[in-house]
């Protein structure tokens, strides 16, 4: 792996545009909303956790994605 990638991978990428911004907002609510979901219809316990744990984890991915991007 490349030295740059490794820089692009741990550095911090701020929304510098309205466009990045907004993909950033929409990203976060519509991960809000299927949380929500989950959190109303499924029984507490450990398999709801992972879920929420893992649709969190998309969350993340999915802003890196944008914010690398460039």
């Amino acid at each position: 792996m490349e030295q740059s990638d490794l820089e692009n991978r741990f550095s911090f990428h701020p929304a510098a545009t309205e466009e990045k911004k907004q993909a950033h907002e929409t990203i976060r609510n519509t991960c809000l909303r299927v949380a929500i979901d989950l959190n109303n219809q499924l029984p507490e316990g450990r398999e709801k956790a992972l879920a929420l744990t893992h649709l969190e984890e998309v969350m993340f991915w999915s802003n890196a994605a944008i914010a690398r991007k460039e």
